[in-house]
């Protein structure tokens, strides 16, 4: 049976809105870690077969197949291809599926995944407004729609009516959201101080370290925000921040492990996407969890860490309760409410540290899933070697 196994695995620092890496093209970002990727596992990049990336709202710098752009930008040799994805929040997990299957497949022996996005300069679903309006169009991808409407109604279809469908209906309270964040700040600052990223990083310029993580927020802070949904719950102190940031990993074959003299560094056990409600949206990580343990045989108690993304507390806090699992198991570095969520990019930024993570405390077996738009979830789980 063929397998794939993950090589190398590096990302940036994801940057604050505005911050550090703000004012960087999403290609160079893509560049940089397409470069140090490619230093760190010594291979002949003219022998990578293909470059998938994830981003979304792909105009302006980021549009044009910005993994090729990113590929080129990095100095790297011509004759390589790439090809840009968009499956949402999903897109660069996504992107290591395909880089995957394609080596599983026998097709390919070395593949390039990654994603890259900087929502400074693009914000998020700026590229369907700016695609939209000068063909006269002001209505989003739903409405008008009437196979759309005769199935879901006129029910409002975005991610935070979705976060706040999920904190109604699996009775999580705004303290219970607040608190998940603030430990997700704790968390982070804690892996950052005991230079948990160190190795999975690569600063770019002046950015060394994740800038999102506030040493200073507190609950009483989070209490005097006001609900993001008329009358709902959800905070931005419960969401995921707006965040760039770029993230790559080398997925390679049997014989290119051999040809190349790499070291396999953990093996690519399952790979699953499911769907589910798209209004309530962001719940599928539950069905798409449950499904992946039940392909793969293995328990929720036999997965040593999760990487489950923090789009909003009640997303994972939901998933908590449904699957049964081990908090302290769960995001020990943190997550994006902490970390950042750079659309593009962040399932090869939670693979990355999922990777590490599992390096670092001896794991063996590591899961990773994330919601995404239109109630989608990706499912990767890996095995440490």
């Amino acid at each position: 049976m063929a397998e794939a196994y993950i090589v190398e695995a590096v990302r940036t620092p994801v940057g604050r809105r505005r911050g550090g890496l703000g004012a960087a093209h999403p290609a160079d970002l893509g560049a940089h870690v397409l470069k140090e990727l490619i230093a760190r596992s010594g291979v002949d990049p003219a022998a990578v077969e293909d470059v998938v990336f994830g981003c979304l709202d792909t105009v302006g710098p980021q549009a044009g197949d910005i993994a090729r752009t990113s590929w080129l930008a990095a100095g790297l040799p011509e004759e390589v291809p790439g090809v840009t994805i968009d499956r949402q929040c999903g897109s660069s997990q996504q992107a290591l599926h395909f880089a995957a299957q394609g080596v599983l497949s026998g097709t390919q022996d070395l593949v390039v995944a990654g994603g890259t996005q900087n929502m400074t300069q693009i914000p998020i679903a700026f590229a369907s407004r700016q695609a939209a309006e000068p063909l006269g169009l002001t209505q989003g991808p739903y409405a008008g729609s009437e196979g759309w409407r005769a199935r879901y109604g006129d029910a409002p279809v975005n991610q935070f009516h979705g976060a706040q469908l999920i904190a109604e209906k699996w009775d999580i309270g705004r303290r219970d959201m607040e608190e998940f964040a603030l430990t997700s700040h704790q968390r982070a600052i804690r892996a950052i101080d005991e230079g948990r990223f160190a190795r999975e990083t690569v600063a770019y310029g002046d950015v060394t370290v994740d800038e999102g993580p506030r040493r200073d927020t507190t609950l009483e802070k989070m209490a005097g925000l006001s609900p993001v949904v008329e009358g709902g719950s959800i905070t931005a102190a419960c969401s995921s921040q707006v965040s760039d940031g770029a993230a790559a990993l080398l997925i390679a074959s049997e014989r290119a492990v051999a040809e190349h003299g790499l070291t396999p560094r953990a093996r690519v056990h399952h790979l699953s996407v499911r769907g589910e409600d798209p209004i309530r949206m962001l719940s599928a990580p539950i069905p798409a969890t449950a499904y992946a343990l039940k392909k793969t045989g293995l328990t929720i108690d036999a997965i040593d860490l999760v990487e489950i993304n923090e789009a909003f507390a009640p997303v994972v806090l939901a998933w908590l309760k449904e699957t049964g699992a081990d908090p302290g198991r769960v995001n020990v570095n943190g997550g994006a409410i902490a970390l950042g969520h750079p659309l593009g990019a962040t399932g090869a930024r939670l693979m990355t540290t999922l990777l590490h993570e599992l390096e670092r405390t001896g794991g063996r077996y590591g899961l990773q899933t994330m919601c995404e738009g239109g109630g989608q979830a990706n499912v990767t789980i890996v095995e440490r070697l």
